[in-house]
């Protein structure tokens, strides 16, 4: 069986929910990023980069254990592997291919600074959150131009709309309001409602706690711990 290692962040929630939506069966093994454990021996193993997610598959494409990290490159191991949620047509393919890599060079990149900035930097300051908090919303109306002109970011529900998702699901926290972008609130609520989505958030918990108020948790994911070791 598939392990999952991960922990209730954007990042992780992308496999949780391809996994739930292909009804692959795998295991979990929490990763717990606020107390230090991505920086433990056996993980590093997996992932190299001390960062969740990251899988181990017994059944790896010739037959033997592959370990993988970095979300998208394991979105696209899974969808290969499956044989679900990413064309065979090599134009659809690249469509989906590319808008994979604009989440993962752009929306993610981008909309966690504007989190960070807004919320755990230990000292406001102005450019930063005016720059990313900019950036973020030009990237939401990329995201709704090409929505206007589409159900789904390439066609059909694919693994660029499961990549996508979680990081919009904190547009408040990256100073947005879905309501100034129609294209955007309509594709967030049909995935919203899709069963499997919710099944996959929910894995393996909710991060909503603030961790500028937990200083532990804060040097863990954003201080002198999360360097010290390299």
């Amino acid at each position: 069986m598939l392990t999952l290692y991960t922990d209730g962040t954007p990042n992780g929630r992308k496999i949780s929910i391809f996994l739930e939506e292909a009804a692959l069966p795998y295991r979990v093994v929490h990763i717990d990023i606020t107390k230090g454990d991505q920086f433990k021996p056996d993980f590093l193993k997996i992932s190299p980069n001390n960062k969740i997610p990251a899988i181990l598959d017994p059944k790896g494409p010739d037959g033997n254990e592959i370990a993988l990290f970095e979300s998208g490159a394991i979105l696209i191991y899974l969808a290969e592997k499956t044989g679900k949620f990413l064309s065979s047509d090599p134009r659809t393919r690249m469509e989906t291919v590319q808008w994979l890599m604009f989440q993962m060079g752009g929306i993610g990149p981008m909309l966690g600074q504007a989190n960070h900035f807004r919320k755990y930097a230990p000292k406001k300051i102005p450019y930063a959150i005016e720059r990313y908090t900019k950036e973020a919303a030009r990237l939401y109306h990329v995201l709704d131009t090409r929505l206007g002109e589409s159900a789904y970011l390439a066609g059909d529900y694919s693994i660029a709309d499961m990549a996508t998702f979680p990081w919009i699901r904190s547009h408040d926290s990256q100073g947005q309001k879905l309501e100034n972008f129609p294209n955007v609130a309509r594709w967030f609520m049909q995935i919203a409602n899709r069963p499997a989505v919710g099944r996959g958030m929910d894995v393996p918990r909710s991060l909503e706690s603030d961790w500028a108020e937990d200083k532990a948790a804060w040097n863990v994911m954003f201080g002198k711990a999360q360097y010290e070791r390299h």
